[in-house]
């Protein structure tokens, strides 16, 4: 199945000289295997990033497989990549050769609609993705971060704090900012407020961190009481309910001011719902396939609010990098090298992981791998 080219011709890619390399996924097995490909060369605006280390995002394992329909072989995946600045353009602001460097999700927007002025080019109607989009300065397909190097232009590049472990930082460039942007405009970076958090994956155990430097009383909301001691004791989180139990969900009626919701599968959102106090706000960051069931009276009664985000825009993604560094927020990850990624997309589909894969690129991604 092809993506959407955005009306614009693919160009072969023997026409652009620069080599690259990484792993790919030629079918919809999903299966990485060493890919030679071609970058762009480095333009007037553009720095040339080195890949020290890519997260592994469940994006990536939907789109190597293509679930979502809408895949182009063969693809490189990756959209949290960090690494350092090797080469600059000569029109380059506010970026150097030696800095450390981050990519997250889109690598350009149109830059003219409403979205792109306000500094939301996440809801850009052309926003480039970092992989498997057609890039408008060149036409060819772009690649992501299971490889050794990216061009990109220096208005979707982030700063990574020197105070950040690198490896540590990248899943922020996803999963950092998709819970990062709701709580910013939706008011639950207040301290003393008190936040739920539902799941408790790469997204969730990145909102409680979050959270408790924003000073919130967090409290972990899931189906499984195996993960109480992990929220608390580990995560920080102030509580922990179990979706399951009636008593539990009872007792907590109309006690939050906020949720983020970061779970994929289906599940009930009315009982998530009456957690909220009056006129409070539950936010969707994970996507289940199915449409929810929520009956209208259970907005109405409470004035509850329902709504989604995805990602955020590049001061936003600056802002919580800056955020992150200061407060010295990070993801819990297992760090693995580039021969054992297969692996890790069957443990990932069996949410077998605490709680992000990253890929050691600069270390052990071989031409030859």
């Amino acid at each position: 199945m092809a993506a959407p080219t955005n009306g614009k011709k693919l160009v072969p890619e023997e026409e652009h000289p620069r080599k690259a390399f990484g792993l790919a996924a030629h079918d919809s097995s999903g299966l990485l295997s060493p890919f030679h490909f071609s970058r762009r060369n480095n333009g007037d605006t553009d720095v040339t990033i080195k890949i020290l280390y890519c997260g592994i995002c469940h994006s990536d394992l939907h789109s190597i497989k293509n679930e979502w329909k809408n895949t182009i072989y063969p693809i490189v995946a990756g959209h949290e990549i960090v690494g350092e600045i090797i080469e600059v353009g000569s029109n380059v602001k506010n970026l150097k050769l030696g800095d450390k460097a981050g990519v997250g999700c889109m690598v350009e927007s149109c830059r003219s609609c409403p979205s792109c002025i306000s500094s939301f080019e996440n809801y850009c109607p052309g926003m480039i993705l970092t992989y498997n989009s057609v890039h408008p300065k060149d036409g060819t397909m772009t690649y992501g971060g299971y490889s050794n190097m990216i061009v990109v232009d220096q208005d979707f590049v982030v700063r990574i704090p020197e105070n950040l472990p690198l490896d540590k930082a990248a899943p922020l460039l996803c999963a950092g900012i998709t819970v990062y942007s709701p709580m910013k405009y939706n008011g639950l970076n207040t301290p003393g407020k008190h936040l739920g958090v539902v799941g408790l994956g790469g997204l969730g155990h990145v909102a409680v961190k979050f959270g408790k430097a924003f000073g919130m009383k967090v409290t972990v909301i899931s189906s499984s009481l195996n993960k109480e001691k992990e929220a608390i004791e580990r995560l920080g989180a102030d509580a922990f309910l179990v979706s399951r139990s009636d008593e539990q969900m009872k007792a907590a009626v109309a006690s939050m001011d906020g949720i983020i919701d970061t779970v994929s599968a289906t599940h009930p959102i009315p009982p998530l719902l009456s957690l909220l106090k009056p006129n409070g706000k539950m936010i969707l960051v994970g996507a289940p396939e199915k449409p929810l069931e929520v009956p209208a009276f259970t907005l109405i009664f409470g004035g509850k609010n329902l709504s989604g985000s995805m990602i955020g825009g590049i001061k936003d993604t600056q802002e919580m990098i800056d955020f992150a560094g200061k407060h010295n927020v990070t993801a819990d990850i297992e760090l693995i090298s580039a021969d054992y990624v297969n692996k890790a997309i069957e443990r990932l589909a069996k949410a077998d992981v605490r709680y992000r894969f990253v890929i050691d690129i600069a270390n052990t991604l071989k031409s030859n791998i």
